[in-house]
């Protein structure tokens, strides 16, 4: 079973979430990121050369325009390489763990796995982003030393950030998901079914 749904992101650029059921244990999630444009990418060259120019007309040296196209192109590799993402895949087996895998634009992939067990909790997180509270989805993974305490938090979808939250409240049952809302973050009892309940059309 497949269907898909549309978000904006923090920028307004559309998000497309498809959710597929391969089994009443196994979910997954794939988020489509907006691509990188040419009218983007353009004004930011634009932007770097123009500056690079008008120090050349002040210095003179020829070094400046070489040192901006340099700054451009490994600038432009580095932004594909490691920050924009074009796709975002959450795969959730009950009992076993949840694998994440991200595909940025220049074709890298990034895998991570987290077994069930160390997951102690998923919240929606707040934070404040150039003037905006933007909602994003949290894993609280389990401290080993201390029962209650939590070892690391891991962010999902980290490309399509969503800054609508009453499209994730809708979504949520408040009392029938064991959800409570506790100081700006949503606990859930159950990790699989929380992914159920969030993204279920």
């Amino acid at each position: 079973m497949e269907d898909e749904q549309s978000f904006s992101d923090i920028y307004g650029g559309r998000l497309a979430l498809q959710r597929r059921c391969y089994s009443p244990s196994c979910l997954e999630f794939c988020l489509s990121c907006p691509r990188i444009t040419l009218r983007s990418l353009t004004a930011v060259t634009c932007t770097v050369w123009l500056a690079a120019y008008g120090l050349f007309t002040l210095c003179e040296n020829s070094m400046i325009l070489s040192a901006a196209i340099f700054i451009t192109l490994l600038g432009l590799l580095g932004y594909l390489h490691f920050v924009k993402i074009d796709h975002e895949t959450l795969l959730i087996i009950d009992s076993l763990g949840i694998q994440m895998t991200s595909s940025y634009a220049s074709g890298k992939e990034s895998t991570t796995f987290i077994e069930m067990g160390e997951v102690k909790d998923v919240v929606i997180n707040e934070a404040i982003y150039m003037q905006k509270v933007i909602y994003y989805l949290c894993i609280l993974l389990k401290d080993p030393v201390e029962p209650h305490g939590i070892s690391q938090v891991v962010p999902l979808f980290q490309g399509g950030r969503r800054q609508d939250h009453l499209c994730i409240q809708q979504k949520v049952s408040l009392g029938d998901g064991g959800i409570l809302a506790s100081s700006g973050r949503q606990k859930v009892k159950d990790t699989f079914s929380f992914f159920n309940l969030m993204f279920s059309g």
